[in-house]
């Protein structure tokens, strides 16, 4: 007997020899017990993951006259002669070969005849997606009421091209694609049937090189069992594959994620010169990322990876090794290549490119690229192998002079800086002290120590029994002037309000706010506008704008409104002066 392929040899005969799809097998199940069998089936999904082997396993069990169990009992007289191939209850059509209109009038006369052995005449077509549209069309009302002794089963990997007519008119059924774990256990059962002896290693490779096909995996079996005579190795696997050698693919990875740019073009170099594959190269090094991902966020990595020790020991040195945001970006790198690999005309310098901008963080302005370099910078600095130089002196050397003039004052005269100090002077004015002040020339926003910490609202008021225990003790320099507003000129008088308002404790959110606002003279009144209304309220507030007045009296403003531009009043106002500026001498009235 000639040799039959693994995928063939073990392909499933009955409903419980399916892996995995319990959600179709316990359906169908259920309908050929109860008898209540439809007429139009479709079977959906990814490659290798049973569809035709069910369709022929349902087409067998509805036709047997005492199934068992869901499926056919090959004894009864219908299963005998379904098994004669000269049978036609059961007929398979390749679509992607029988897809014209002229093989679906074909079966529709043909489907009106009735069976001969059994009780329904299925027909199971496969890649019925690739049927034309007038095939389609010729298919579409013997589908819709075909005759009581007919059954369809369509199957398909992209069901998203069949006509929604032919999808209303069937019960559909998606396939998923198998965990890693239960095709591990096929394998070795297969393995263990045909006394093949095994490394744990190697089928966890050959079943995550099936990528949840069962098909697809036992065609890698088939050909690993080949190629050696003795136990099957991790390696031998890796080799049929025509993979990298892994410490190969880990010297490569180290080296870019790590910005040794020299190292990463020196391995690539050695992969190209040897012949290896751009595509089998872009895959090996995603696989090694994705290894490395997992080994830093999984705590089980080595279990959810199933390497050998010695290979998970270096994935788990990098990852440890790597910031998340680099080998997220470095991932996002080769991810794309491997889509634009399928249509370039030079993959060697499509790869070499990828490498170099993998390996050359400093020359990527890619968000993910940014963070990885502040983060390292942020190690680096933390570690102190980098020092940062701060008005002659180190980062080190302030916090440490600072902490000693800490330990150096006097207990009772220590407080805790949770909040601004406040400072009082004889005028009555609160100003902030000499180590908070902003220059009045600079255009500087208030830092958020004015404001101890408040980003968006005030900062809340303490008593004033213990706003008494923060006053510092030591003297305070007279508050620098203030240049006077340009009456008149509204940009003049707005920058003086600005000045003003920063010499003023405690606002710091309100300057924040300030900033933005626009402002005119509408006669003697200045006025600040604002196009928010949650930033209008704010202003409005008692507090705010009591230091509003203050700020702008200092500078010799004395009549000011704050306005919502776009209110309605303000825009009738606006319009009735403009009226009465037009218009002068005529009596305008109100109503």
């Amino acid at each position: 007997m000639a040799y039959l392929a693994l995928y063939r040899m073990f392909r499933p005969s009955t409903l419980n020899d399916v892996v995995r799809q319990e959600h179709i097998v316990t359906v169908l199940k259920n309908q050929i017990e109860t008898g209540r069998i439809g007429h139009a089936y479709l079977f959906c999904g990814p490659r290798g993951t049973g569809k035709t082997s069910i369709a022929k396993i349902f087409a067998a069990a509805i036709n047997c006259q005492h199934p068992v169990n869901g499926s056919a009992c090959g004894e009864c007289e219908a299963c005998k002669a379904l098994k004669d191939p000269s049978n036609l209850d059961i007929t398979e059509i390749d679509a992607a070969s029988n897809n014209g209109v002229d093989e679906m009038r074909d079966l529709r006369e043909k489907v009106q005849y009735p069976p001969v052995a059994g009780r329904y005449k299925v027909y199971i077509i496969d890649e019925v997606h690739m049927l034309s549209p007038g095939a389609f069309n010729a298919l579409l009302k013997t589908l819709e009421e075909p005759p009581s002794h007919a059954v369809f089963v369509l199957a398909t990997t992209e069901s998203q091209k069949i006509p929604a007519t032919i999808l209303s008119r069937c019960m559909r059924f998606d396939f998923k694609l198998i965990p890693q774990a239960d095709l591990e256990e096929r394998l070795r059962y297969v393995l263990d049937s045909i006394g093949k002896t095994y490394e744990a290693e190697a089928i966890a490779a050959i079943a995550r090189a099936g990528a949840g096909s069962l098909r697809d995996m036992l065609s890698v079996a088939d050909t690993c069992v080949s190629y050696t005579s003795g136990k099957l190795t991790y390696e031998d696997v890796t080799s049929v594959m025509g993979s990298l050698d892994f410490s190969a693919v880990e010297k490569l990875c180290a080296a870019m994620l790590c910005g040794d740019s020299g190292e990463a073009f020196e391995q690539t170099e050695k992969f190209l010169a040897a012949g290896k594959s751009v595509a089998m190269l872009i895959k090996d090094v995603l696989n090694f990322l994705n290894a490395c991902a997992v080994a830093k966020t999984c705590r089980n990595g080595q279990a959810v990876l199933a390497l050998p020790d010695s290979a998970y020991v270096g994935i788990a040195k990098i990852a440890k090794s790597t910031d998340g945001h680099r080998l997220l970006r470095v991932t996002e790198i080769f991810a794309a290549v491997e889509t634009e690999l399928k249509y370039s005309t030079s993959p060697r310098i499509l790869f070499e490119t990828a490498v170099m901008k993998a390996s050359m963080p400093a020359v990527d302005y890619d968000m993910e690229a940014l963070l990885g370099r502040i983060a390292a910078l942020e190690e680096k600095i933390a570690s102190g192998s980098i020092t940062v130089s701060v008005g002659g002196l180190t980062a080190t050397t302030v916090a440490q002079t600072a902490k000693t003039a800490v330990e150096e004052q006097p207990v009772e005269q220590r407080t805790e800086r949770t909040a601004p100090k406040q400072v009082k002077q004889d005028d009555g004015v609160e100003n902030a002290p000499d180590d908070l002040y902003i220059p009045p020339d600079e255009d500087v926003p208030p830092d958020e120590t004015l404001t101890g910490g408040y980003a968006y609202f005030d900062a809340p008021i303490a008593p004033k029994a213990e706003q008494e225990k923060t006053v510092s003790t030591r003297p305070v320099s007279a508050p620098r002037p203030v240049r006077a507003a340009a009456i008149g000129d509204a940009k003049a008088t707005f920058g003086s309000f600005l000045r003003s308002l920063r010499k003023i404790a405690r606002s710091g959110v309100l300057f924040t706010l300030c900033m933005d606002l626009d402002s005119e003279y509408d006669g003697d009144t200045f006025v600040l506008y604002t196009t928010s209304d949650t930033i209008y309220r704010s202003l409005k507030k008692e507090g705010h704008y009591s230091l509003i007045e203050q700020a702008l009296s200092d500078v010799g403003v004395a009549q000011f409104d704050v306005r919502l531009r776009g209110k309605k009043g303000d825009d009738f106002q606006q319009g009735l002066n403009e009226i009465k500026d037009t218009f002068k001498g005529v009596k305008v009235e109100i109503k």
